[in-house]
């Protein structure tokens, strides 16, 4: 049974440059979720309060999707390629309740 758990990970300062290398290999991982029917949202914080916040950057990113348990979010968490080229400082995975819409 798959339930949602929210993936919320933590930028270090300054990562623009990291994030916008491992960006490919991040979104072939979510496009994945979501070819497979298991991603509820995925996208940025922007630093600064703008679509496009240019090379301010970002400040982390928030994952919803489904897994059949907490240990299989954490799992596919802790292979993300932000964590891997250190983009993030820290991940935390939460059980998510969808109420609305």
């Amino acid at each position: 049974m798959n339930l949602f758990y929210a993936i919320e990970g933590i930028d270090v300062p300054d990562s623009l440059e990291k994030r916008l290398g491992a960006r490919p290999a991040h979104l072939a991982r979510l496009n994945q979720l979501k070819d497979e029917g298991r991603l509820l949202l995925a996208g940025p914080y922007p630093a600064i309060d703008s679509p496009d916040p240019g090379p301010a950057g970002f400040t982390g990113s928030l994952i919803v999707a489904a897994f059949d348990s907490l240990q299989a979010a954490q799992t596919w968490a802790d292979a993300d390629p932000y964590l891997a080229v250190g983009v993030y400082a820290r991940v935390s995975v939460k059980p998510f309740k969808k109420v609305l819409p």
